[in-house]
């Protein structure tokens, strides 16, 4: 999981200093271009940066994915290539940013997180994706490795399915958005699913492992929370930009972006409440088992008191005690006891209490 502060890598260096600060270092930069409009698409995979940058048509959509940001070399070639300010490249690199929006006149500089789960150990992980949408039709996306949420949207663009082959890039930059944040509601789905599990066998039996899993939970719950508030204010922000690049058609759909963004958040929230109701449920359960125990150990105690004090006074160490020289002396103060033991039941169950 990352964290949202200063790395190690990043303190003392000069403002604009592109230094790769994640954790991907061993990963080769890798680029791919998807060309399209309503009638042709092609896809390249250039050898180097340079040749992504030659004069783009602009009645034709595109689109430049670069995975691999370990290279900061690349990526700042990529910017100048760009006519990024070195404090955008700078943050491109730096993959602890919030998600935000900035608004660089001749292009869009905008900062997301994907989240996903590692299949092993059920923990988030998040990658930094930034998004460069510029003039003439050109959407640049940068990636800390290969693998992404965009697949199904390069189906729609190969399949010419849905709207997007129409559109404009800004529509591109919409999709785009619109899939990482529906595979936010893939990866609360899961959690949903583990907070049922963890209900079912807190009825079942509350072992203290359940609240170490509560714990572990919530504060996956608080990344994602962390990730989904800044984003909500990023796509707000985009919806009301004036930008150019974005057409007021494409508005609508980044309003019910905004919208989607907001699910996230309450779904998160909901999630938060349902745990710390669970939580509550775990503590009242341990405290009333301990109350069962107690309860036991009271009755014990209760019946053997009136016991106890019989033993005593057959116990004491005088010489004359007339019942210890009785015939049946022994055999009464046992029948005594006993039908003490069951009064003192009888009365027990008639009052419930166990």
């Amino acid at each position: 999981m990352k964290k949202f502060y200063m790395s190690a890598a990043q303190r003392g260096q000069p403002p604009g200093s592109a230094v790769y600060t994640g954790d991907k270092v061993d990963v080769p930069v890798r680029v791919r271009m998807i060309n399209y409009n309503e009638t042709m698409i092609e896809e390249l995979e250039p050898a180097a940066v340079e040749e992504t940058f030659v004069a783009p048509d602009p009645a034709v959509v595109n689109w430049i994915n670069i995975d691999g940001l370990n290279d900061a070399d690349a990526i700042a070639k990529t910017g100048k290539f760009l006519k990024l300010h070195s404090l955008v490249v700078e943050d491109i690199v730096h993959t602890h940013q919030r998600p935000k929006l900035e608004d660089l006149e001749e292009s869009l500089f905008l900062v997301v997180r994907m989240l996903s789960l590692n299949p092993e150990t059920q923990d988030v992980q998040s990658e930094q994706i930034s998004f460069i949408l510029r003039e003439g039709n050109v959407l640049v996306t940068f990636q800390e490795a290969p693998g992404d949420v965009f697949e199904g949207v390069r189906e729609r663009l190969r399949k010419a399915q849905g709207r997007v082959r129409h559109k404009g890039a800004d529509y591109l930059l919409y999709a785009l958005m619109d899939a990482v944040i529906d595979h936010y509601f893939k990866v609360l789905e899961s959690f949903g699913e583990r907070i049922e599990v963890i209900e079912t066998e807190l009825m079942d039996d509350p072992y203290p492992e359940l609240l170490q899993q509560i714990y572990s939970i919530k504060r996956e719950l608080l990344y994602i929370r962390k990730s989904v508030w800044p984003l909500r204010e990023a796509v707000g922000a985009l919806e009301r930009n004036e930008s150019d690049l974005i057409q007021e058609s494409t508005r609508l759909y980044l309003r019910d972006l905004y919208d989607h963004a907001i699910q996230v958040i309450d779904t998160v929230e909901s999630f938060r409440d349902m745990l710390s109701g669970v939580q509550d449920l775990y503590l009242s359960s341990l405290g009333n088992k301990t109350n069962q125990v107690m309860k036991v150990l009271t009755i014990i105690a209760t019946i053997f008191i009136p016991i106890t004090f019989i033993a005593g006074i057959y116990g004491m160490n005088f010489e004359i005690i007339p019942e210890l020289h009785w015939r049946y002396g022994y055999a009464a103060v046992w029948a005594v006891m006993i039908i003490m033991v069951a009064i003192m039941l009888a009365y027990f169950r008639r009052k419930k209490w166990f």
